[in-house]
């Protein structure tokens, strides 16, 4: 999960301008790019992922990107939200007649769907977080209102509440996300996700009892996404951490297909069949143990997980990866 950099210093300082359009046409989708008519500039981009969730380090000298409206509805490429949280200097975002400054301990957002602009007036370093506007949709949230806004902004111009949550997860996320195996990057963009939409929800005033209950769904699915391989997660542990009584989990969740338990289990035994069914020339993974890879994903009882892993899939751990894997022609 080691994040890929790109750095104007590897370019002779005639060529650095050029080389940084380029770089916030192709990453950014599609972004003019302004000097303010500097013939001196220096920019250095870290890019990493979390599962859908694209999370970059931005530092640079003054400069300005616009997106017009022109090249957005042109564009195929799927759409993003697109968060910037100044890290040092102060950003002016502008998108729909509505324009936000935000700078170090707040942040602001725009739709990659319409066009935009973003002036950097001095010296900036900036995360910038893509997240794929279809999961935000897709639960109903309007975002037209929410753009160019701070959210949750205290008097003190910095993000509180909900938002300062999503802020720090967002930094922490980028600074470990070297360290995350591929499952935890996933996990963690998943809760950066819902983080988010909460603190949208929060901005646009819906305090519904629906939006209640589903934004406790949300919360708890971000506590699962980072506590689903500890063998100590139960329903009851879970309640304690999210500040609620288990009666209030089991409320906002059903309306779901499963149970609360059913599903922390079905998430453990999909996370199992993942690496059962991984080719066998990974090396690593051809000789981890069966029960190995089961405690890791929280089961206690390689009975009790045998056990569940043939309802599930109605073959035994073994003879599920025999079927599923691939043989090395050594083999």
């Amino acid at each position: 999960m080691h994040a890929a950099t790109l750095s104007t210093d590897a370019y002779a300082p005639t060529e650095r301008a050029s080389i940084w359009r380029d770089w916030n046409w192709s990453l950014f989708g599609g972004l003019e790019c302004d000097l303010y008519g500097d013939s001196d500039f220096d920019g250095h981009i870290a890019r990493a992922h979390a599962g859908d969730i694209i999370l970059t380090r931005l530092e640079a000298r003054r400069h300005r990107v616009d997106r017009t409206a022109q090249l957005a509805r042109a564009d195929v490429a799927p759409g993003y939200l697109k968060i910037v949280a100044p890290l040092q200097g102060r950003a002016r975002v502008e998108q729909d007649g509505r324009e936000a400054w935000v700078g170090p301990g707040a942040w602001t957002l725009y739709d990659t769907t319409r066009g935009y602009t973003v002036d950097n007036p001095g010296k900036v370093e900036h995360l910038i977080v893509m997240l794929p506007k279809a999961q935000l949709i897709e639960r109903g949230l309007r975002l037209e209102p929410l753009v160019a806004r701070l959210v949750g902004a205290s008097p003190g111009g910095e993000a509180s509440g909900i938002a300062r949550v999503a802020l720090s997860t967002m930094r922490s996320t980028f600074h470990e996300l070297p360290h995350m195996s591929t499952d935890a990057a996933h996990g963690a963009g998943e809760l950066i996700a819902q983080l988010v939409r909460l603190s949208l929800i929060e901005l646009s005033g819906r305090e519904t009892h629906h939006t209640q209950r589903q934004a406790l769904k949300d919360r708890i699915r971000g506590y699962l996404a980072l506590h689903l391989r500890d063998p100590a997660l139960t329903v009851e542990r879970m309640a304690a951490a999210l500040n609620c009584s288990k009666r209030h989990l089991y409320n906002a969740w059903a309306d779901e297909e499963r149970t609360l338990s059913n599903h922390i289990q079905t998430l453990r035994l999909e996370g199992c069949i993942r690496e059962l069914s991984r080719p066998a020339a990974d090396a690593t993974l051809k000789e981890r143990a069966i029960t190995e890879i089961a405690m890791s994903w929280g089961f206690s009882s390689p009975a009790h997980f045998s056990r569940v892993f043939r309802d599930h899939t109605g073959l035994s751990p073994s003879e599920f990866r025999a079927v599923r894997r691939p043989r090395n022609a050594s083999d």
